[in-house]
Protein backbone atom coordinates (compact mmCIF):
# COMPACT_ATOMS: atom_id res chain seq x y z
CA UNK A 1 0.00 0.00 0.00
CA UNK A 2 3.13 2.22 0.78
CA UNK A 3 4.64 1.50 -2.23
CA UNK A 4 1.41 2.42 -5.12
CA UNK A 5 0.71 5.48 -2.46
CA UNK A 6 4.23 6.60 -3.50
CA UNK A 7 4.02 5.52 -6.93
CA UNK A 8 0.32 7.14 -8.17
CA UNK A 9 1.47 10.18 -5.86
CA UNK A 10 4.32 10.94 -7.89
CA UNK A 11 2.31 9.68 -11.46
CA UNK A 12 -1.15 11.91 -10.85
CA UNK A 13 0.30 15.11 -8.35
CA UNK A 14 -2.83 16.86 -9.33
CA UNK A 15 -4.95 14.20 -7.38
CA UNK A 16 -5.93 13.40 -3.99
CA UNK A 17 -5.20 10.24 -2.74
CA UNK A 18 -6.12 8.34 0.30
CA UNK A 19 -4.13 4.94 1.59
CA UNK A 20 -7.06 2.79 3.43
CA UNK A 21 -5.97 -0.01 5.58
CA UNK A 22 -8.33 -2.54 6.43
CA UNK A 23 -9.14 -6.48 5.98
CA UNK A 24 -11.77 -7.65 3.74
CA UNK A 25 -13.13 -9.73 6.41
CA UNK A 26 -13.69 -6.42 8.64
CA UNK A 27 -17.56 -5.51 7.40
CA UNK A 28 -17.77 -2.51 9.55
CA UNK A 29 -14.17 -1.08 7.87
CA UNK A 30 -15.41 -2.23 4.57
CA UNK A 31 -19.10 -0.14 4.94
CA UNK A 32 -16.92 2.52 6.75
CA UNK A 33 -14.47 3.42 3.43
CA UNK A 34 -17.18 2.70 0.78
CA UNK A 35 -19.53 4.57 2.26
CA UNK A 36 -17.28 7.46 3.70
CA UNK A 37 -15.79 7.94 -0.40
CA UNK A 38 -18.89 7.23 -1.76
CA UNK A 39 -17.18 4.04 -3.88
CA UNK A 40 -18.53 3.36 -7.41
CA UNK A 41 -16.16 0.96 -8.72
CA UNK A 42 -14.44 -2.19 -6.63
CA UNK A 43 -11.39 -4.18 -8.38
CA UNK A 44 -11.47 -6.86 -6.12
CA UNK A 45 -7.65 -8.59 -5.88
CA UNK A 46 -7.19 -8.84 -2.12
CA UNK A 47 -6.68 -12.75 -1.75
CA UNK A 48 -3.77 -15.14 -1.06
CA UNK A 49 -2.56 -16.35 -3.93
CA UNK A 50 0.75 -18.24 -3.87
CA UNK A 51 -0.35 -22.08 -3.96
CA UNK A 52 1.75 -24.09 -1.85
CA UNK A 53 1.24 -21.65 1.29
CA UNK A 54 -2.36 -21.84 0.94
CA UNK A 55 -2.11 -25.24 0.70
CA UNK A 56 0.09 -25.30 3.84
CA UNK A 57 -2.61 -22.64 5.44
CA UNK A 58 -6.05 -23.83 4.27
CA UNK A 59 -8.00 -22.37 7.30
CA UNK A 60 -6.23 -18.83 6.45
CA UNK A 61 -6.28 -19.22 3.32
CA UNK A 62 -9.96 -19.79 2.96
CA UNK A 63 -11.35 -17.47 5.59
CA UNK A 64 -9.04 -14.37 3.29
CA UNK A 65 -10.43 -15.45 0.18
CA UNK A 66 -13.77 -16.50 0.50
CA UNK A 67 -15.36 -14.81 3.45
CA UNK A 68 -13.39 -11.81 2.97
CA UNK A 69 -15.26 -12.10 -1.04
CA UNK A 70 -18.67 -12.21 1.26
CA UNK A 71 -17.57 -9.70 3.60
CA UNK A 72 -17.05 -7.14 0.86
CA UNK A 73 -19.17 -7.91 -1.63
CA UNK A 74 -22.33 -7.94 0.64
CA UNK A 75 -20.60 -4.39 2.00
CA UNK A 76 -20.89 -3.37 -1.69
CA UNK A 77 -24.54 -4.40 -1.92
CA UNK A 78 -25.31 -2.29 0.82
CA UNK A 79 -23.47 0.64 0.53
CA UNK A 80 -24.90 0.80 -3.32
CA UNK A 81 -21.82 0.15 -5.22
CA UNK A 82 -22.37 0.47 -8.60
CA UNK A 83 -19.63 -2.16 -10.10
CA UNK A 84 -18.04 -4.78 -8.35
CA UNK A 85 -15.00 -6.90 -10.21
CA UNK A 86 -13.54 -9.84 -8.65
CA UNK A 87 -10.07 -10.56 -9.69
CA UNK A 88 -10.06 -14.27 -10.28
CA UNK A 89 -7.36 -16.71 -11.98
CA UNK A 90 -6.99 -19.66 -14.16
CA UNK A 91 -6.18 -21.80 -11.18
CA UNK A 92 -10.54 -21.73 -10.52
CA UNK A 93 -10.38 -23.90 -13.42
CA UNK A 94 -11.13 -27.63 -12.42
CA UNK A 95 -8.63 -27.02 -9.23
CA UNK A 96 -6.20 -28.99 -7.85
CA UNK A 97 -5.42 -26.62 -4.86
CA UNK A 98 -6.86 -25.15 -2.27
CA UNK A 99 -6.46 -21.70 -3.93
CA UNK A 100 -7.97 -22.56 -6.97
CA UNK A 101 -10.58 -23.76 -5.20
CA UNK A 102 -11.37 -20.70 -3.08
CA UNK A 103 -11.45 -18.59 -6.66
CA UNK A 104 -13.89 -20.27 -8.00
CA UNK A 105 -16.20 -20.46 -4.91
CA UNK A 106 -15.40 -16.90 -4.76
CA UNK A 107 -16.56 -16.46 -8.13
CA UNK A 108 -20.12 -18.30 -7.39
CA UNK A 109 -20.42 -16.19 -4.15
CA UNK A 110 -20.35 -13.39 -6.89
CA UNK A 111 -22.63 -15.32 -9.27
CA UNK A 112 -25.00 -15.89 -6.53
CA UNK A 113 -25.20 -12.18 -5.33
CA UNK A 114 -26.00 -11.20 -9.00
CA UNK A 115 -29.00 -13.59 -9.12
CA UNK A 116 -31.17 -10.88 -7.34
CA UNK A 117 -28.86 -7.54 -7.19
CA UNK A 118 -30.72 -4.75 -8.30
CA UNK A 119 -28.62 -2.20 -7.61
CA UNK A 120 -24.99 -3.53 -7.59
CA UNK A 121 -23.68 -5.17 -10.88
CA UNK A 122 -21.39 -8.27 -10.32
CA UNK A 123 -19.02 -9.49 -12.52
CA UNK A 124 -15.34 -11.26 -12.36
CA UNK A 125 -12.72 -11.26 -14.36
CA UNK A 126 -10.61 -14.54 -15.03
CA UNK A 127 -6.65 -15.10 -16.50
CA UNK A 128 -3.69 -16.44 -15.99
CA UNK A 129 0.14 -15.37 -14.51
CA UNK A 130 0.78 -11.56 -14.70
CA UNK A 131 4.50 -11.05 -16.04
CA UNK A 132 6.42 -9.19 -13.15
CA UNK A 133 4.22 -9.79 -10.58
CA UNK A 134 4.69 -10.66 -7.07
CA UNK A 135 5.23 -14.37 -7.13
CA UNK A 136 5.75 -14.74 -10.69
CA UNK A 137 8.74 -16.76 -12.23
CA UNK A 138 10.36 -14.19 -14.20
CA UNK A 139 11.26 -12.22 -10.92
CA UNK A 140 12.79 -15.49 -9.49
CA UNK A 141 14.43 -16.54 -12.43
CA UNK A 142 16.34 -13.15 -12.74
CA UNK A 143 17.23 -13.52 -8.41
CA UNK A 144 18.45 -17.11 -9.47
CA UNK A 145 20.51 -15.48 -12.65
CA UNK A 146 21.58 -12.95 -10.76
CA UNK A 147 23.62 -15.56 -8.27
CA UNK A 148 24.72 -17.34 -10.99
CA UNK A 149 22.40 -20.07 -10.94
CA UNK A 150 20.93 -22.71 -10.80
CA UNK A 151 17.37 -21.69 -12.36
CA UNK A 152 14.86 -24.25 -10.73
CA UNK A 153 11.85 -25.37 -12.59
CA UNK A 154 9.09 -27.97 -11.19
CA UNK A 155 8.97 -29.43 -14.46
CA UNK A 156 10.07 -29.89 -17.97
CA UNK A 157 6.75 -30.08 -19.29
CA UNK A 158 5.29 -27.46 -17.57
CA UNK A 159 3.66 -24.87 -18.85
CA UNK A 160 1.48 -21.50 -18.18
CA UNK A 161 -0.26 -18.45 -19.35
CA UNK A 162 1.20 -15.13 -19.38
CA UNK A 163 0.23 -11.57 -19.70
CA UNK A 164 1.96 -8.30 -19.24
CA UNK A 165 0.57 -6.15 -16.20
CA UNK A 166 -0.60 -2.90 -18.47
CA UNK A 167 -2.48 -5.31 -20.71
CA UNK A 168 -4.25 -7.32 -18.18
CA UNK A 169 -5.05 -4.18 -16.13
CA UNK A 170 -6.19 -2.64 -18.97
CA UNK A 171 -8.47 -5.63 -19.94
CA UNK A 172 -10.04 -6.03 -16.01
CA UNK A 173 -11.19 -2.57 -16.62
CA UNK A 174 -12.93 -2.77 -20.10
CA UNK A 175 -14.22 -6.31 -19.53
CA UNK A 176 -15.69 -4.55 -16.05
CA UNK A 177 -17.44 -1.31 -18.50
CA UNK A 178 -18.97 -4.45 -20.44
CA UNK A 179 -20.74 -5.94 -17.29
CA UNK A 180 -24.40 -7.30 -16.88
CA UNK A 181 -24.15 -9.01 -14.18
CA UNK A 182 -22.89 -11.84 -13.29
CA UNK A 183 -20.26 -12.26 -16.09
CA UNK A 184 -17.34 -14.41 -16.03
CA UNK A 185 -15.22 -12.57 -18.35
CA UNK A 186 -12.18 -14.86 -19.70
CA UNK A 187 -8.92 -12.92 -21.10
CA UNK A 188 -7.37 -13.96 -24.03
CA UNK A 189 -4.06 -15.07 -22.84
CA UNK A 190 -2.61 -16.26 -25.94
CA UNK A 191 -0.78 -19.64 -26.25
CA UNK A 192 0.51 -21.31 -23.05
CA UNK A 193 4.44 -20.97 -22.60
CA UNK A 194 6.56 -23.71 -21.60
CA UNK A 195 8.45 -22.57 -18.15
CA UNK A 196 11.12 -24.70 -19.70
CA UNK A 197 11.98 -22.76 -22.32
CA UNK A 198 11.20 -19.62 -20.75
CA UNK A 199 13.94 -20.27 -18.50
CA UNK A 200 16.62 -20.86 -21.43
CA UNK A 201 15.56 -18.20 -22.99
CA UNK A 202 16.07 -15.45 -19.86
CA UNK A 203 19.83 -17.33 -19.51
CA UNK A 204 20.60 -16.64 -23.45
CA UNK A 205 19.23 -12.83 -22.75
CA UNK A 206 21.43 -12.39 -20.00
CA UNK A 207 24.46 -13.02 -22.16
CA UNK A 208 25.22 -16.44 -20.45
CA UNK A 209 24.63 -20.20 -21.88
CA UNK A 210 22.53 -23.32 -20.58
CA UNK A 211 24.78 -25.91 -18.91
CA UNK A 212 23.75 -29.40 -19.50
CA UNK A 213 24.66 -32.83 -20.88
CA UNK A 214 25.68 -31.42 -24.05
CA UNK A 215 26.55 -28.23 -23.13
CA UNK A 216 28.94 -29.30 -20.40
CA UNK A 217 31.06 -25.65 -20.13
CA UNK A 218 28.21 -23.71 -20.07
CA UNK A 219 27.38 -21.31 -17.56
CA UNK A 220 23.81 -21.65 -16.24
CA UNK A 221 21.99 -25.18 -14.85
CA UNK A 222 18.31 -25.42 -14.64
CA UNK A 223 17.21 -28.13 -12.57
CA UNK A 224 14.57 -29.72 -11.87
CA UNK A 225 12.38 -28.91 -8.44
CA UNK A 226 9.16 -31.30 -8.83
CA UNK A 227 5.60 -30.31 -8.37
CA UNK A 228 4.69 -28.30 -5.63
CA UNK A 229 1.87 -28.68 -3.46
CA UNK A 230 -1.48 -28.47 -5.09
CA UNK A 231 0.50 -27.15 -8.49
CA UNK A 232 -0.98 -28.63 -11.93
CA UNK A 233 1.28 -29.43 -15.24
CA UNK A 234 -0.72 -27.34 -17.30
CA UNK A 235 -3.91 -24.40 -16.34
CA UNK A 236 -7.68 -23.95 -18.06
CA UNK A 237 -9.41 -20.95 -18.49
CA UNK A 238 -12.71 -22.24 -19.14
CA UNK A 239 -14.79 -24.88 -17.28
CA UNK A 240 -17.39 -25.56 -20.01
CA UNK A 241 -17.27 -25.25 -23.70
CA UNK A 242 -19.93 -22.30 -24.08
CA UNK A 243 -18.11 -19.31 -24.20
CA UNK A 244 -19.19 -16.14 -26.20
CA UNK A 245 -17.27 -13.68 -28.28
CA UNK A 246 -17.38 -9.77 -26.53
CA UNK A 247 -17.29 -6.71 -28.56
CA UNK A 248 -13.42 -6.78 -27.59
CA UNK A 249 -11.31 -9.31 -29.68
CA UNK A 250 -9.34 -10.12 -26.09
CA UNK A 251 -12.07 -10.39 -23.88
CA UNK A 252 -15.11 -13.58 -23.77
CA UNK A 253 -17.85 -14.11 -22.16
CA UNK A 254 -17.96 -18.20 -20.52
CA UNK A 255 -21.21 -19.20 -19.74
CA UNK A 256 -20.44 -21.42 -16.31
CA UNK A 257 -23.21 -22.51 -13.86
CA UNK A 258 -23.13 -21.59 -9.68
CA UNK A 259 -24.58 -23.72 -7.47
CA UNK A 260 -28.53 -23.50 -6.56
CA UNK A 261 -28.91 -20.70 -3.82
CA UNK A 262 -30.12 -23.40 -0.74
CA UNK A 263 -26.81 -25.50 -1.74
CA UNK A 264 -24.39 -22.90 -1.85
CA UNK A 265 -25.89 -21.46 1.55
CA UNK A 266 -26.08 -24.75 3.11
CA UNK A 267 -22.67 -25.70 1.77
CA UNK A 268 -21.55 -21.88 3.28
CA UNK A 269 -23.04 -23.10 6.72
CA UNK A 270 -20.76 -26.09 7.23
CA UNK A 271 -17.66 -24.17 5.54
CA UNK A 272 -17.72 -21.76 8.74
CA UNK A 273 -18.31 -25.01 11.18
CA UNK A 274 -15.00 -26.71 9.71
CA UNK A 275 -13.19 -23.06 10.06
CA UNK A 276 -14.41 -22.49 13.54
CA UNK A 277 -13.06 -25.48 14.64
CA UNK A 278 -9.37 -24.96 13.01
CA UNK A 279 -10.02 -28.38 11.27
CA UNK A 280 -8.27 -27.70 7.69
CA UNK A 281 -9.25 -31.42 6.54
CA UNK A 282 -12.92 -30.79 6.96
CA UNK A 283 -12.66 -27.37 5.67
CA UNK A 284 -11.04 -29.17 2.29
CA UNK A 285 -13.70 -31.56 2.30
CA UNK A 286 -16.47 -28.28 2.48
CA UNK A 287 -14.87 -26.84 -0.38
CA UNK A 288 -15.44 -30.09 -2.36
CA UNK A 289 -18.91 -30.04 -1.78
CA UNK A 290 -18.76 -26.12 -2.78
CA UNK A 291 -16.81 -26.69 -5.45
CA UNK A 292 -17.25 -30.06 -7.29
CA UNK A 293 -14.90 -30.23 -9.69
CA UNK A 294 -11.82 -29.58 -7.11
CA UNK A 295 -9.54 -32.22 -7.10
CA UNK A 296 -6.88 -31.98 -4.21
CA UNK A 297 -3.99 -33.36 -5.30
CA UNK A 298 -2.31 -35.77 -2.40
CA UNK A 299 -3.43 -36.00 1.39
CA UNK A 300 -5.09 -33.41 3.65
CA UNK A 301 -2.29 -32.76 6.32
CA UNK A 302 -2.88 -30.42 9.91
CA UNK A 303 0.65 -29.34 9.66
CA UNK A 304 -0.24 -27.39 12.67
CA UNK A 305 -0.07 -30.98 14.61
CA UNK A 306 2.92 -31.56 12.90
CA UNK A 307 4.66 -29.36 15.05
Amino acid sequence: LYTIHQELSLAFPQLTLYPMLGSVLDESRMKQVLTQFSIQTIYHAAAYKHVPLVEHNVIEGVRNNVLGTQVLAQSALATGVELCVLISTDKAVRPTNVMGATKRLAEQLLQDLARDSQSTLFTMVRFGNVLGSSGSVVPAFRKQLAQGGPICVTHPDITRYFMTIPEAASLVIQAGAMAQGGDVFVLNMGEPVKILDMAKRMIHLSGSEVKDAQHPDGDIEIVFSGLRAGEKLYEELLIGADVLATDHPKIARATEGCLPKDDLSQGLKQLIVALDASDPCAVRQSLQTLVPEFAPVGECVDWMKHA
